[in-house]
């Protein structure tokens, strides 16, 4: 007890002295006794650590972990809590420490200089870049073994929805509707969930591209069989989430049939990715009649 203290002042007082130095200064500091594990700093990062280390090897997830937004077992949900922030970061020190897309920034550059390594996730949003990420951080662990067998495992239920597209005989029209009121169009992880489902992204369809955002209008003419959501009751609380209390959007989540994906099963194009377009075949599936 008394030494993790000590660690934790020791880390602090580090910290302070960083952000008062000079540029010239900081270049020079001393490198923080690590304390081991893994840290993800975000959401995205916990699914892939939580995809290709075992409990054993991580020490803590992102402050997200313990929401609804997250499918972390319970187990990891005790874990401490990491955000991109060096101070905590310095705290905890990891062995490595895993940033989502973007996420590492000035944070990163800031413990590469004490010596605690980083790791940073690729952009991706299609399931080509979640087998990518999953070799990446794997290689980087040492656990290459199970980041192939999690690919393994990815490619074998994306075969299974394949045949069972070729079953269902039909691709029904499918709308995703973000709590915002906005959608998402080709070139986004929802359009590679829906097309891996077996179903028509309808604004793909109509020639949209990327993620688009709350338009009323669009959704009173728009025609679906099926209206996915997602952080509609597990989500953070916003005054911008019009497709949650919007007027316009009613007529959708009323007459057609609606399935909500569990935000934690895509915060990113991650290894969950999976499990969303598994639940949208089983809409799919239901909508159709197929057994």
């Amino acid at each position: 007890m008394c030494s993790a203290i000590t660690r934790r002042a020791g880390a602090c007082i580090w910290v302070c002295a960083l952000l008062a130095a000079s540029p010239v200064h900081a270049s020079n500091v001393t490198a923080v006794p690590r304390a081991g594990g893994i840290a993800s700093t975000a959401l995205c990062a916990d699914a892939y650590v939580l995809a290709v280390a075992g409990p054993g090897r991580i020490s803590a997830l992102s402050w997200q972990a313990a929401q609804p937004v997250s499918a972390a077992p319970d187990w990891a949900r005790d874990l401490p809590a990491a955000w991109s922030d060096a101070e905590r970061l310095y705290t905890l020190a990891p062995d490595l420490t895993v940033f989502d897309p973007g996420g590492g920034g000035r944070t990163a550059r800031l413990m590469e200089r004490a010596e605690l390594d980083t790791f940073e996730l690729a952009w991706s949003d299609d399931f080509d870049g979640v087998r990518a990420n999953l070799l990446a951080l794997g290689d980087r662990l040492g656990e290459a073994g199970r980041a192939e067998a999690a690919i393994a495992d990815l490619d074998a239920r994306l075969d299974a929805l394949a045949a069972r597209t070729e079953r269902r005989g039909m691709r029904p029209r499918v709308l995703y509707l973000s709590a915002s009121g906005g959608s998402a169009g080709a070139g986004t992880y929802i359009d590679a969930a829906i097309a891996a489902a077996g179903g028509i992204n309808v604004m793909a369809r109509d020639g949209i591209s990327g993620w688009t955002r709350s338009d009323p209008e669009t959704f009173l003419t728009v025609e679906t069989d099926i209206v996915l959501t997602s952080f509609f009751t597990d989500g953070f609380r916003s005054t911008f989430n019009h497709g949650v209390h919007h007027a316009a959007y009613r007529h959708l989540l009323e007459d057609a049939a609606r399935v909500d994906i569990p935000a934690g099963d895509w915060p990113c194009a991650g290894p969950r990715l999976i499990d969303a377009a598994e639940r949208i075949a089983d809409a799919l599936d239901a909508w159709a009649g197929t057994p």
